[in-house]
């Protein structure tokens, strides 16, 4: 384990004063700067007002809706259920898949609709490389955050790989629209398990060598280690899940912990954060989470992979989407945490409301519980951390 450094927040002798090592006291002034709304380090249009004393962060308010498109208005507008599914894409636009899934399992919950175990199968499989190819977007653009550029390439190469098995089973590489209420839009096509079976053979060493490059870099691990420490009674409180709740110790996945489809039928472990390089719940615990949850996505694709049985994947695709009075909250593991939606039927063909439970909401809501301390620079490494699309918090 790398010896803990003092923490900025050791120098400041009383408000307003900042004790420099030699013992010197220098008088500072609170300061407010704007870090966003365009900043390649807020992951989106974000701004955060930040309030500094010299070069420490007093305070954190972020603003966010510069990318707010309605996505709930919209949904309780469309003349039937089926047609929100290209809207919820549109909210995580990294895990398209994910989003489709969550939303079209509450209508069918919502309608006691049993899908074939084909469509099962299909939709864990599309839903754990989704979950790959997000987290390699998080890692990589993190990897810039931090100065390192190499990782960003091998990332964005591999993630390529994933939106060209998405391509050729529905002719999309970001929204899919792939999902449907009752089923899939397509079957998987000819040779597509064997392309999966590739990927998953030439993806793992490459995680090797991702952390040998990036992971285990003395730089990185000095960046990331001890810093934004995020306690786990903290993120309890917050309601943070996935990857940002994972970092914190607390072993909380709804794949494991409320299983939905055929996820336990499948063998694979849940990441938590250890502590190695630092404290338990620091920036390197939520950035190795992202790592090893990757390998554990491998792992579940391939015994998907193995078992998937055969179906008509349409057979329980309702020619007409019309519940009854009711109310039904769904939630789903994307790869940003729990992902929620809560359905209203009022009878007719479509929702008289839906509202969506987004997970980058929650987890970029204790962004400023963790940053107060820090130091300017180390803030860029929070944010990175916490993994979050605009798309979704804004909705």
């Amino acid at each position: 384990m790398i010896e803990s450094r003092v923490l900025p927040t050791d120098y400041v002798t009383e408000p307003g004063r900042i004790s420099t090592s030699t013992g010197r006291t220098i008088k500072t002034d609170e300061m407010i700067i704007n870090m966003g709304p365009q900043h390649p380090s807020t992951h989106g249009v974000l701004r955060l007002e930040i309030v500094v004393d010299g070069e420490i962060v007093v305070d954190v308010i972020p603003h966010i809706g510069y990318l707010h498109r309605c996505f709930e208005k919209h949904a309780e507008h469309m003349t039937n259920y089926q047609q929100v599914i290209p809207y919820a894409d549109r909210m995580d636009y990294l895990a398209s898949m994910n989003n489709d899934w969550g939303y079209a399992l509450a209508v069918e919950r919502l309608m006691k609709i049993e899908v074939p175990p084909r469509v099962e199968y299909i939709r864990v499989i599309m839903a754990e490389l989704q979950r790959i190819a997000s987290h390699l977007i998080a890692v990589g653009t993190f990897g810039i955050d931090m100065g390192a550029f190499t990782p960003f390439l091998w990332c964005f190469r591999d993630r390529e790989r994933i939106l060209d098995l998405f391509e050729m089973t529905c002719g999309a590489r970001l929204l899919y629209n792939y999902i449907w209420v009752g089923g899939v839009s397509h079957d998987l096509p000819a040779r597509f398990v064997e392309k999966a079976k590739d990927f998953c053979r030439y993806f793992k060493p490459n995680i090797v060598d991702l952390n040998n490059l990036l992971t285990y870099n003395e730089i990185f691990i000095k960046r990331t280690a001890n810093v934004g420490v995020l306690p786990r009674d903290v993120a309890i409180n917050y309601a943070c899940s996935g990857p940002m709740l994972r970092g914190s110790g607390v072993k909380w996945d709804l794949r494991r912990d409320d299983p939905y489809s055929v996820y336990d039928k499948f063998e694979w472990d849940v990441q938590v954060g250890k502590g190695e390089m630092g404290q338990v719940g620091d920036v390197w615990d939520r950035y190795i989470v992202k790592v090893r949850e990757m390998e554990q996505s491998v792992r579940i694709i391939e015994q998907a992979l193995a078992a998937i049985p055969e179906g008509n994947v349409q057979s329980a695709i309702p020619k007409r989407i019309r519940p009854e009075h009711g109310e039904i909250y769904v939630r789903t593991e994307s790869p940003r945490g729990e992902l929620g939606f809560y359905i209203v039927s009022d009878g007719s063909t479509s929702p008289y409301r839906v509202k969506a439970r987004a997970p980058a909401f929650v987890n970029l809501s204790v962004v400023p519980e963790i940053a107060r301390g820090c130091m300017i620079a180390d803030l860029v490494a929070i944010v990175g951390s916490t993994d979050i699309v605009l798309g979704e918090v804004d909705r």
